[in-house]
């Protein structure tokens, strides 16, 4: 295990995060169980779905994740000022049919074109 890193740091630090979540989470359950405010049936499923979901086995909360994630990073790179692969790839394709009309005009007139098709 390299100390310098920063990736295998992260996994690791993810990985006891995750063990410390569901050993507090087994205390807890526990002690709801111990004070009757949960059935131990009720406390298994509750710990069970939390660990399944912690392990990416929960296919509806990895989605909503996703969405979450991708709204955020849509936001900070709003915010750096900075475009999406999407926004480049949509640019470069008015760019080459810009440059395909410039082209067309310098050899002859449009093709079967009009002025408009350059206003995007």
């Amino acid at each position: 295990m390299d100390p310098t890193n920063p990736l295998q740091q992260l996994l690791l630090r993810g990985l006891g995060t995750t063990s410390l979540v569901a050993d507090r989470l087994r205390s807890v359950t526990q002690a709801w169980v111990s004070s009757g405010r949960l059935d131990p049936a009720q406390a298994s499923a509750l710990v069970d779905d939390v660990l399944a979901s912690l392990r990416g086995e929960n296919p509806d909360l990895e989605r909503q994740t996703e969405r979450q994630l991708e709204r955020n990073l849509d936001q900070l790179l709003q915010d750096v000022g900075l475009a999406r692969q999407r926004e480049v790839d949509e640019l470069r394709g008015r760019i080459d049919r810009l440059e395909q009309g410039l082209r067309q005009l310098r050899i002859g007139g449009p093709a079967g074109g009009s002025a408009q098709e350059f206003s995007d």
